[in-house]
């Protein structure tokens, strides 16, 4: 491999480590948010809506006009939206100092630009590279997200153990290092040629292809399966089973990264038969979920959000591993449409958590309800939401039982 090979590649691991940040900082705050803003839980769930919803609009715009973009320039330009929007969530408290939420809301639009653009082009950049086996490649840089979850939340937890809650800020301006270094990388490099549809009507040719919906129907599902648990772990192990934060969310978020980068990089050195990899996954994906809703016991429902991980650990690289075999001449347009469902996912999963908690806890008498099982009001509502986890991985079964039986259809053919 090259130099310029290896900084591209380098550079797509540091903007993934990124990704990792914007996806699973915030939600680490969304209590201190809550205490010390009066931010509502709805409200919290809704950052987490702007953030793949955006995500999601980079990913529809790049389904249809993916021809009419410099898809080098914009790799390059992609982890300055990641530090722009990270030091705009930062300052926001010292600058609207009355209107927190809206300083939120604009940092997570702009860091979610980037986290759309990670999702179209790292992974074909990475498919493009020169590669012995690129199934293999592209799940080791998924498992690069993975680890930088197991890295940033340990050091953001610590950094807020020790600091205090109030000196959030400083963790999001330490972190922006990271970001810069993949614009370091990607600086002065030159690009291999990605594929996309000459024009729009291209793209819409592809997508009449019922076939390629089945995908998108599975990495939507997974998407959902996998974010809501890491979205909410932070809060739900500290709320709800009344484990320190410090502790739930080393012990409970980044062993869940933990897993989930363990299912990766293992596959990514000896995996095989990616579909039955995801059917698995489905089956087990719903006992924890299960698990770390019902379960009385919060070292059981700690064990099972972290084992979350593991199970639901191939289901976003699976499924783009799976449609872009199955369609190799898709290019960045494969990418994006996935990348829109796997987002789309990954919105609906974590804002129900959120919408369910407060509607439960306006009910009059949910409290009551609550009493009995032991329960506040607002611990049995975020216990029904986390339920939700359970609809999508049970959803995910026959479509990942379909893509298996449609692989070994063409195996056989072939």
């Amino acid at each position: 491999m090259t130099l310029n090979e290896k900084r591209i590649k380098y550079g797509c691991y540091m903007a993934n480590i990124s990704m990792a940040i914007i996806c699973n900082v915030p939600p680490i705050l969304f209590l201190i948010f809550r205490s010390m803003y009066g931010i509502s839980y709805s409200m919290l769930g809704l950052m987490v809506l702007v953030n793949y919803l955006t995500q999601l609009g980079i990913d529809l715009i790049f389904s249809f006009f993916s021809h009419k973009f410099n898809l080098s320039q914009t790799v390059k330009y992609t982890p300055a939206f990641t530090f722009a929007g990270l030091l705009i969530f930062a300052l926001c408290p010292f600058v609207m100092k009355e209107n927190v939420i809206i300083g939120l809301l604009a940092g997570t639009v702009i860091f979610s630009v980037s986290g759309g653009l990670v999702e179209v082009l790292i992974s074909p950049v990475i498919s493009a590279l020169p590669s012995d086996d690129p199934e293999r490649e592209m799940s080791k840089l998924h498992s690069i997200y993975a680890w930088g979850v197991v890295g940033v939340i340990p050091v953001s937890t610590f950094f807020l153990r020790i600091f205090g809650p109030q000196s959030w800020q400083w963790l999001i301006l330490i972190l922006t290092v990271l970001p810069l270094i993949s614009v370091l990388l990607f600086a002065g490099a030159s690009f291999p040629h990605l594929e996309t549809p000459k024009r729009a009507s291209g793209a819409l040719k592809i997508m009449k292809n019922k076939g390629v919906w089945l995908f998108v129907a599975a990495i939507f599902l997974g998407g959902a399966a996998e974010c809501t648990m890491a979205q909410w772990a932070s809060g739900y192990l500290e709320q709800v089973l009344g484990i320190p934060k410090v502790w739930g969310d080393c012990f409970g978020v980044a062993l869940f990264a933990l897993m989930l980068g363990m299912g990766r990089t293992a596959y990514s050195k000896c995996g095989k038969n990616i579909a039955k990899v995801l059917l698995i996954g489905a089956f087990g994906s719903c006992a924890c979920y299960l698990l770390a809703a019902l379960s009385p016991f919060p070292v059981i429902g700690l064990l099972a959000c972290a084992f979350t991980g593991l199970c639901v650990s191939m289901f976003w690289p699976g499924s783009l591993i799976a449609a872009s075999e199955k369609y190799p001449d898709g290019g960045v347009l494969i990418f994006a449409l996935m990348a829109a469902g796997g987002d789309l996912g990954a919105s609906v999963g974590p804002q129900l958590i959120g919408v369910i908690t407060d509607a439960i806890i306006a009910v009059p008498s949910a409290a009551e309800v609550a009493l009995k099982f032991g329960l506040t009001a607002e611990q049995l509502g975020m216990k029904a939401g986390m339920l939700i986890g359970v609809v999508f991985s049970v959803a995910a079964i026959p479509v990942y039982y379909k893509i298996r039986k449609m692989r070994k259809k063409e195996n056989m053919e072939n």
